[in-house]
């Protein structure tokens, strides 16, 4: 029995300061000191510090400081079954909220939230873009004849790589009419009144219009198609001659008497060509060693084709044929002697064209002459193209100790070395010549 003493028991201890709980038992009793075990402690409230198991002594806190008692007997074996079962003691009424959550421990601040959607830009950045144009695939091509047209259409017509089928194209509603296998070519060969063509006439052509229409199918098995349709002209244009129209027919031709008066007028002509043949040398200055390039020529009006020849050239210092010095480089009728005389490569080029006749000529000066100046003096004439060429009327030259012929058979050249004499049997009817005179500058 304990009587008179007092035990401090520390019960609650709180940031704001401590607050002190004295219990003062005076003449309390074992029973009433266990009686007090079972008073109940709220969940979440316990001691800072409790008593350790196995301890002797209590400690307790006041206001006056601190000090340590050791009870015996009774109460020493209920200190130790005390530090075996926690002690519990009532929670006071007055503790508020804010007391319990600091208890507790402290609270963390949630910074979770919910992931965003992702936003896109508001302005696109530009993109450069440019839409690719279609090449075109030159697939087609037309011929127009006298009395049909010739069409030939490429299996790749669009230039794709994709072959269209035969059966979907047509010319005119009419279908193919040929193949080439190994080319991949379609060929149509048509009248130019087949097929629903359309004439159209000019106030000078006359022209057949056709339609090539392809119209391509759906795959086998599928509502798709691999390419698109198309339709192109193929045109035929002819040059109107006649008036065929039911106004009053004028006539085309010119009256006889100016055409008789053209028939008797041939306009020759002698010039200085570039060494292209394709047109009129600029200027008349050459040096020696020099080729120049002579052409002769024979405009005609209303004549049947002619051929012109050239039948005798001289080269002077001064415009006259008959001066002194002279110089003879084509004589009988169209022999180039220059070759023979001189040792020069001067010779007639190939008639490819019966009203031209071209000839190289080697430069060269007269000696003691300062004027610098040659005037070559040429007669030419022309005949009837269809003619043969004979001794009258040849071009040869000298090349290789031979003679040869720029048109016709090289014999008609044997009268060069000797003289070509008058051809009898000849007609002469159209044979008409004039001279052209031409002048050098040497330097």
């Amino acid at each position: 029995m304990f009587v008179g003493s007092a035990v401090w028991i520390t019960m609650v201890l709180c940031e704001v300061g401590f607050m002190l709980l004295l219990l003062v038992a005076f003449g309390s009793t074992l029973a009433q000191w266990q009686g007090m075990n079972k008073i109940q402690v709220p969940s979440g409230l316990q001691f800072k510090h409790p008593v350790q198991a196995g301890q002797q002594t209590v400690t307790g806190v006041s206001s006056q400081g601190s000090h340590t008692s050791k009870p015996t007997g009774p109460a020493q074996a209920s200190l130790g079954q005390q530090s075996r079962n926690p002690v519990q003691i009532p929670v006071q009424q007055h503790f508020n909220l804010q007391s319990q959550q600091e208890l507790q421990g402290p609270v963390k601040q949630v910074t979770w939230h919910f992931p965003q959607e992702p936003q896109l830009p508001a302005r696109q950045p530009p993109v450069q873009f440019e839409m690719p144009q279609p090449a075109a695939a030159e697939s087609i091509a037309a011929e127009c004849g006298e009395n049909e047209v010739y069409v030939e259409v490429k299996r790749d017509l669009f230039g794709t790589g994709e072959l269209i089928n035969p059966a979907d194209l047509t010319l005119g509603g009419c279908a193919v009419t040929g193949e080439d296998s190994a080319a991949q070519v379609l060929i149509f060969q048509l009248a130019l009144q087949a097929c629903n063509s359309t004439t159209i006439m000019t106030q000078d052509e006359l022209v057949y219009v056709f339609l090539l229409r392809y119209v391509p199918v759906t795959l086998a098995h599928t509502p798709v198609v691999r390419t698109v349709g198309a339709v192109t002209h193929i045109e035929c244009h002819y040059p109107r001659r006649h008036n065929v129209s039911s106004n009053a027919l004028m006539p085309a031709w010119i009256p006889y008497a100016s055409t008789q008066v053209a028939e008797e007028q041939l306009v020759f002509s002698l010039r200085l060509m570039a060494d292209d043949w394709q047109s009129e040398r600029v200027s008349n200055q050459y040096f020696l060693n020099d080729v120049i390039n002579v052409e002769a020529s024979v405009i005609q009006f209303y004549h049947v084709p002619l051929r012109v020849y050239v039948d005798s050239c001289v080269a002077t210092v001064v415009p006259d044929v008959n001066a002194v010095p002279r110089y003879a480089f084509i004589e009988e009728y169209g022999c180039l002697i220059d070759a023979k005389l001189t040792g020069s490569q001067s010779h007639f080029l190939p008639q490819t064209e019966a009203d031209r006749l071209r000839f190289h000529l080697e430069a060269f000066k007269f000696q003691q002459d300062n004027s610098g100046l040659i005037y070559f003096t040429c007669f030419m004439k022309a005949t009837a193209a269809s003619l043969p060429a004979d001794a009258e009327h040849k071009a040869c030259s000298f090349s290789g100790n031979r003679w040869t012929a720029a048109y016709g058979d090289n014999r008609v050249c044997g009268c060069c070395d000797t003289t070509c004499g008058f051809w009898e049997g000849r007609d002469l009817s159209v044979d008409r010549g004039m001279s052209r005179l031409l002048c050098l500058a040497l330097a």
